[in-house]
């Protein structure tokens, strides 16, 4: 059958380059910062597919900016290609089988979201140049989603001052809108300063560090039954004072990692995470620094650009998967708890269909989600431009992520499919966009009202860098 919208076929001519991208990159796994190899790769795609570039954005070594066109609306579509560490795996086996013990591996799908949000800025490039039209497409190739908040970074020096609309997507169990929830959050790591000691002769000249962590930790903990249901504090011991036990340890150093559901509520459990750390240095006669790693805020939705993102996905229909496809899903299902498969349904406030494997509907708009929300750097991207999001089904329904059944799925044909229709989707909201400047001019309105109640503050302070 033949495409119903143009740029279903700007999308279909470079298909295979692009799935060839997203390979490349799930084979050279690397973690955030460290992305060398695979912004080398998005590199080259620009460069060969005509794009300007702007490499190190941001002083980031591993961002780079692709732009196409001239005049007109600036349309932004950002790309990730982090992976995760500890998540080795082999492609296409529904088991655990790692391919490199303690290696890293793409347990969330961004080989499939920087090369189909590429693909898709490439067919809005080609698009424009065929018929035309003012306008320019920018891909934003943005490193370290995964902890270390490159976007916020990117927003903070400028980098969408003239954008007009922001255009993403990530892997799911499901196709539709994404809902703009998430959690705003900073990791910020507390060293305590003590005095070393000899743990058994002379304890009393020492002052614990390690007891200040752990301390302070314990203040967390009771601190938890006093803030908001869906505010998270977690934490990894960076540095535990050394293995000797006969040495009091006079420095450890404690990563805090605090969410909550917006950035005002976010200020305040900062401040008293902060002074819990002090109740902690104070306990135990040490001294206490900290250092913010880094932050996002929680993603603004924009309605106006959310209805015209579920036109083209009902236009696309569902993505087609095969019996091939069902098999696999299935299998990787086995693997899976009724606990994980009943999730999927629960995130788009759905009743569980039985025996389904893979998603074969579009999700409604107005849905009411349950369950856990993540936090991401699309979140500051979206305070300061209108932004949108698609979900798109690339594995098997109820798969976790940042998981290895994740892993496993990432070049699977029902993953290539998945990433080619949301390049599709991307693609068609962003020629909606060039084509309709009253769309443009809703979702900015709709932007401004937002800033307009609640003023966006970077959550990462200016004097911060960015650990590169």
């Amino acid at each position: 059958m033949k495409n119903a919208d143009p740029i279903w076929d700007h999308v279909d001519r470079h298909r295979d380059d692009f799935i060839a991208l997203s390979d490349q990159v799930f084979d050279t796994p690397e973690t955030l910062y460290a992305e060398f190899e695979s912004v080398a790769e998005h590199k080259r795609m620009l460069q060969s597919q005509g794009f300007k570039l702007t490499e190190n954005a941001a002083g980031i070594p591993t961002a780079v900016i692709g732009e196409a066109g001239d005049e007109g609306p600036v349309i932004a579509i950002l790309g990730e290609f982090d992976a995760l560490p500890y998540l080795s795996q082999a492609p296409g086996v529904a088991e655990h089988q790692p391919l490199a013990e303690g290696g890293n591996g793409h347990g969330c799908g961004h080989n499939l979201l920087g090369a189909a949000a590429l693909l898709a800025a490439t067919a809005v490039k080609d698009w424009m140049a065929e018929n035309g039209i003012k306008g320019r497409v920018r891909y934003y190739g943005c490193p370290a989603e995964e902890g270390g908040a490159a976007k916020t970074y990117m927003v903070r020096e400028g980098l969408f001052d003239d954008v007009d609309a922001a255009i993403s997507w990530h892997p799911a169990t499901f196709t539709g809108v994404n809902e703009a929830r998430s959690l705003a959050n900073t990791r910020i790591d507390f060293t305590f300063h003590g005095k070393a000691a000899h743990a058994a002769g002379a304890p009393e000249l020492g002052r614990s560090a390690l007891d200040a962590v752990e301390l302070m930790n314990i203040g967390v903990n009771y601190l938890r039954e006093h803030m908001p249901d869906s505010a998270r504090v977690h934490y990894a011991y960076l540095d535990a004072g050394g293995v000797a036990p006969n040495v009091v340890q006079a420095k450890a150093t404690v990563r805090q990692l605090v969410r909550a559901s917006s950035l005002p509520e976010l200020a305040d459990l900062v401040a008293r995470v902060r002074n819990i750390a002090d109740g902690a240095a104070l306990m135990t006669g040490t001294q206490v620094t900290s250092q913010v790693f880094s932050g996002v805020s929680n993603l603004l939705g924009n309605r106006p650009l959310e209805e015209a993102m579920q036109h083209e996905l009902e236009k696309l229909g569902p993505v087609a998967f095969d019996d091939a496809d069902q098999t696999f899903a299935r299998d990787i299902q086995t693997t899976l708890t009724a606990a994980d498969i009943a999730t999927t349904f629960k995130r788009i406030g759905a009743k569980p269909v039985k025996d389904l494997a893979l998603c074969d509907f579009i999700a409604p708009l107005d849905r009411h989600s349950d369950g856990g929300e993540g936090s991401t750097d699309v979140g500051d991207v979206s305070w300061a431009v209108p932004t949108v999001q698609a979900r798109v089904a690339t594995c098997a329904i109820g798969t976790p992520f940042h998981t290895w059944q994740t892993v496993a799925q990432g070049k699977a044909p029902a993953a290539h499919k998945g990433m080619i229709y949301a390049a599709k989707a991307m693609a068609a909201t962003a020629c909606r966009l060039v084509e309709n400047q009253p769309l443009i001019a809703a979702a900015r309105d709709t932007h401004q009202e937002h800033l307009e109640q609640t003023p966006y503050t970077c959550p990462i302070p200016d004097d911060v860098r960015p650990p590169v």
